[in-house]
């Protein structure tokens, strides 16, 4: 893993980046795994500080996003499961206000729903994840995306491209 393995910050530390990986029922070699949370932290850092976002709330969305996923299909419910496991690792796994909370369970409830509209900070968690539709063979269209930098020609096509490389290298570098 240590290919993929992040800067450490005041949240994202390596035992909170295990638990995670101990709670993911599926396999961390699939499409929600370990790599894909590790390219939505690099992407979700870059556009939080590009708009302002709460880098806290941020952050937390990348690890946890996908942690309750049961499947890699249709699986309507993850966000919501993330949400709800979410609220248990407050002030064990990290600290936040009430609005934190706010913002992050609602990021993590509504994720894969589509929606554009809403606080910048989620719309920042949003975007970090969309912006790694292509391990799946799907190009980000910035209509679909909610922040101008996310939207924008360079981000897109180098979160498109860090996508595709680790989905063409393989399992080998997870």
């Amino acid at each position: 893993m240590s290919l993929l393995r992040p800067a450490t910050s005041e949240v994202v530390k390596q035992d909170l980046i295990e638990y995670c990986c101990e709670v993911y029922q599926m396999d961390h070699n699939g499409l929600h795994g370990y790599a894909h949370w590790m390219r939505v932290l690099h992407n979700g850092r870059l556009l939080a500080k590009a708009e302002g976002a709460n880098i806290k709330v941020v952050e937390l969305f990348c690890l946890l996003h996908d942690t309750h996923r049961q499947n890699e299909n249709i699986d309507p419910k993850h966000g919501y499961r993330a949400a709800q496991f979410t609220k248990t690792l407050k002030g064990v796994w990290f600290d936040a206000d009430d609005e934190e909370m706010e913002l992050l369970e609602e990021a993590l409830a509504y994720h894969s729903d589509g929606y554009t509209e809403g606080n910048i900070t989620v719309q920042v968690c949003w975007d970090a994840d969309r912006l790694d539709l292509g391990r799946v063979g799907i190009k980000p269209i910035p209509s679909r995306l909610c922040t101008p930098t996310a939207k924008s020609a360079n981000v897109l096509a180098a979160a498109y491209q860090r996508s595709v490389t680790i989905l063409k290298v393989g399992k080998e570098t997870i």
